[in-house]
């Protein structure tokens, strides 16, 4: 049975969508899933960074799209959660020399193999936004609670439609656990009333997801972390498990200071 083929996608840069890719695929690999995420912000990557495997890229996607070398041969395994592996995007090319055609025969191949291959969209709504559409069979938007990011979000719902695509499904990133500010920052129901779409995840503001995101561990794989118990809610839900969306209580101030400082030295070992 072939693998789901997920493009994460935003209207707007910023809103954490490549933190989120990277947090969904660690969290789908803890479940026991195999999981491969592609990086295809070419000349942009960060997903790298995200996962803690910067240093560890030989080979990237154009390598295999051009035939250097197999896909088996680009990937590159997170020792950190067991399953998980990514293709980076190059560092040096335009997104304009991958075709959504070759993308769409890569991502059919590494289906056979995966149960998850998740697309890490570029930001926007330009060629790479198009090219990474295209193999998608279901689709993840990732927006904050505020009025730019959500009218960009609306903005990429309307794409998808006219483009025949999937609804998507979303996944409202840092909120916070303070009362909406009227006009600017949006409650739950108010975002989800704009979009007409279904939730799939709320992840709340966590400290600790910047700082494990500088040192290369996903928030699913550090302690204490709130947003990291979310993303693990969320990927049960993509399973189709349900699970309800109340907060499990956000860990204290200290709780996360500490967790933080042992994933960095864990990081450092």
């Amino acid at each position: 049975m072939a693998g789901r083929i997920i493009t994460i996608t935003s209207g707007k840069g910023g809103v954490g969508k490549t933190t989120s890719t990277g947090n969904l695929g660690a969290a789908l690999a803890k479940l026991g899933k195999r999981v491969i995420c592609l990086d295809l912000d070419i000349g942009l990557r960060s997903l790298d960074l995200i996962l803690g495997l910067e240093s560890h890229i030989v080979y990237d996607i154009m390598d295999v799209i051009e035939g250097r070398v197999r896909w088996q041969q680009a990937l590159v395994r997170t020792a950190r959660a067991e399953g998980l592996y990514l293709l980076p995007a190059s560092q040096w090319r335009e997104k304009s020399e991958l075709t959504s055609e070759q993308l769409k025969k890569l991502c059919s191949d590494l289906s056979a193999d995966f149960d998850f291959v998740l697309l890490d969209c570029p930001a926007g709504i330009e060629e790479g936004f198009k090219n990474a559409i295209a193999p998608a069979e279901e689709i993840i938007i990732v927006t904050t609670p505020d009025v730019p990011s959500v009218r960009g979000a609306d903005r990429v719902v309307g794409i998808l439609e006219l483009a025949h695509k999937p609804t998507p499904m979303l996944i409202l990133n840092r909120v916070q656990y303070t009362p909406a500010q009227e006009g600017y920052i949006l409650d739950t129901p108010d975002v989800l009333e704009i979009l007409g779409i279904d939730l799939l995840g709320v992840i709340p503001e966590d400290p600790t997801v910047i700082i494990n995101s500088s040192i290369g561990i996903p928030a699913v794989l550090a302690k204490h972390s709130e947003a990291g118990a979310a993303f693990i809610r969320t990927a049960r839900r993509l399973l189709g498990e349900q699970v309800p969306f109340e907060s499990a209580g956000k860990p204290s101030w200290w709780d996360q200071i500490v967790g933080t400082l042992g994933n960095y030295f864990q990081r450092r070992r």
